[in-house]
């Protein structure tokens, strides 16, 4: 075997071992949230009377915390954006479990900042 295709292999190898997140949605149920942080609305924004709503992608621990957080939207103001990431790391989840055993998931969260009328 040329030498130039172990290391791909092996990389395969350990790719194929590792557990990998995957994507709830659909038809399969989202882990339970069983804490939820209130985000803070940003000062500067409720001033100005503006709203908005951040949608991250977001992926929870076989523990049910939140070890990943990106924006998926990126044309809110980096207040909201920060506001709202600050607050979803502090959400708890019950575990998803795939055959019994606790895995870890990836979702999206909508987190909404609206302006009481």
């Amino acid at each position: 075997m040329p030498c130039f295709l172990v290391p791909l292999m092996l990389s395969l190898a350990a790719f194929a071992q590792a557990p990998q997140p995957i994507r709830v949605g659909g038809n399969v149920q989202a882990a339970n949230l069983i804490e939820k942080v209130a985000p803070k609305y940003p000062v500067s924004m409720k001033a100005q009377g503006l709203e908005a709503t951040v949608v991250l992608n977001v992926t929870i621990s076989t523990e049910g915390v939140p070890t990943a957080i990106s924006v998926e939207s990126i044309a809110v103001d980096h207040d909201f954006t920060d506001a709202a990431m600050e607050a979803v790391k502090q959400w708890r989840y019950r575990p998803t479990l795939l055959n019994g055993q606790p895995v870890e998931v990836i979702t999206t969260v909508q987190v909404n900042f609206t302006l009481q009328k």
